[in-house]
């Protein structure tokens, strides 16, 4: 399994969910687990997925989930688990 992260911040609007979670079942990306807020109107997502079966590879898929923050105003981040983790240790 490669699982990886995917961070969403950003205003909220509606939408947003709906675009990422369809292109990542287009590009059968699996979602693993998910959590969502919304705090005074902004918008928060944290995904982890696995990308072993996903159609493209892990450089396009970030790239392309970047340009697709950028059409919805939102910025989308995926990075490989092992670097999510060695980021955010105390």
């Amino acid at each position: 399994m490669k699982k990886t992260i995917i961070t969403v911040l950003g205003k909220d609007r509606v939408g947003i969910i709906a675009k990422v979670c369809t292109y990542l079942a287009n590009n059968k990306v699996n979602i693993l687990d998910i959590s969502q807020t919304i705090v005074q109107g902004f918008f928060n997502m944290m995904m982890i997925v696995d990308i072993n079966d996903a159609q493209k590879d892990f450089d396009i898929i970030q790239e392309e989930l970047a340009q697709i923050g950028e059409e919805i105003g939102v910025i989308i981040k995926l990075q490989r688990e092992d670097i999510f983790q060695s980021m955010h240790r105390i």
